[in-house]
């Protein structure tokens, strides 16, 4: 095994959480390497739905989003059936694809003073009390004594998360669209969750004028329908003719939709003190927020911003880390598991669609219980 760059800190993973470490580390003279796995930015799923705490940190981080042509997002639209309910969202949220914002990330960090290596895979990672190794297959292996590790919902072999108990049934599918100019004027300015029959979908313009359609569906329900996405998409238009209106005229932009499996909605990494230090576990490997609420970017952002000040701050004590940033985004995930938990099933859709009519201001009200809380993100943004 050769060793690493004296003092390096290895990222695992270019995406949000990875990226922003890196950013914050090389600016502040640490040796940073990001060992990104795809030669290119590409497309994730993802809802792409940045809410203000995410803007907050991108800002923070350098990042100009109406130069990357980022939509403006005011309202929330929840449909079910031929039925929905408008209400203004308690901030102006922006959407803009996963490939530009990546893509914009790794460039800000390599700007900063990372090395990237692009194209290039980890094939495991074992750790003992002195030093973490890294195995790049046919390229060899080498030591480093701290990592970051930030894969997304990609485990990597060694260190693995141990999800048996988190909702793991769920399927996820993405699609760009050129809408109609008509549909794409009417969705403009707003972000539409969409209650179908064993599952949901956000609906929301990117950069461009494009528009996102990111759903999440059981397995039980993708098979009833023949598992096929032609299928899947034809059954909720049946029961949801608003989207079929959304969709009439327009243009696919991908071959086939995106797609992951087994999405461990729920899962959040047991810190303990005995777990090894210098391995640092940033967005998706410390904590799988369901879409429902669109928050995923936020944490992957928090983790990886917390992740560097706390190492800064306290070098290779990544129990230190584990612990804050788990009471930092606890709250956040069981809720939003128990909603996701609730709009998978019809009696559950019905009661959240009913109360959201009779109260609209609980759509806002839960938008605001599954954010970042403001004290958490101060930490890092006003950290001395």
């Amino acid at each position: 095994m050769r060793p690493g760059f004296k003092g390096e800190v290895v990222v695992v993973g270019g995406g949000l959480a990875g990226a922003s470490a890196a950013c914050i580390l090389a600016e502040a003279s640490r040796p940073v390497l990001v060992i990104e796995r795809d030669a290119t930015a590409r497309e994730k799923v993802c809802g792409e739905f940045l809410s203000i705490e995410a803007q907050t940190y991108l800002t923070y981080l350098g990042i100009g989003l109406d130069a990357l042509g980022a939509s403006r997002i005011s309202r929330l639209r929840l449909v079910r059936k031929s039925n929905r309910i408008e209400v203004g969202l308690p901030f102006v949220a922006r959407g803009l694809s996963r490939r530009v914002l990546d893509e914009a990330l790794l460039r800000k960090a390599e700007a900063c003073g990372s090395r990237i290596l692009r194209g290039l895979a980890v094939r495991s990672i074992s750790t003992d009390h002195t030093h973490i190794a890294i195995d790049m297959g046919p390229r060899g292996s080498f030591a480093a004594d701290s990592v970051f590790l930030a894969t997304g919902k990609h485990d990597v072999r060694g260190e693995k998360r141990p999800t048996a108990d988190a909702m793991n049934d769920l399927i996820g599918f993405k699609m760009h669209y050129r809408l109609a100019p008509r549909e794409r004027q009417t969705l403009d300015g707003a972000v539409e969750v969409i209650l179908f029959r064993g599952g949901y979908a956000g609906l929301q313009l990117v950069e461009q004028g494009i528009a996102n359609l990111c759903l999440a569906v059981s397995r039980q329900s993708f098979e009833r329908v023949g598992k096929s996405w032609g299928s899947l998409l034809d059954s909720i238009v049946d029961e949801c003719p608003h989207l079929g209106g959304r969709l009439l005229g327009a243009q696919p932009l991908f071959e086939r939709p995106l797609s992951i499996f087994q999405i461990p909605y729920g899962f959040l990494h047991a810190s303990d003190r005995q777990e090894p230090q210098g391995l640092f576990r940033l967005g998706d490997q410390v904590g799988v927020i369901p879409s429902f609420t669109g928050e995923g970017m936020s944490i992957a952002l928090h983790s990886g911003c917390l992740a560097a000040s706390i190492f800064l701050d306290h070098g290779r004590a990544a129990s230190i880390f584990h612990q804050r940033v788990k009471s930092d985004i606890r709250r956040s995930i069981r809720l939003a598991t128990a909603l996701n938990q609730t709009v998978r099933h019809a009696a559950g859709q019905q009661v959240v669609f009913h109360l959201s009519r009779l109260w609209p201001a609980a759509m806002r009200h839960v938008a605001t219980l599954t954010r970042v809380r403001e004290e958490a993100m101060n930490s890092v943004l006003f950290a001395p």
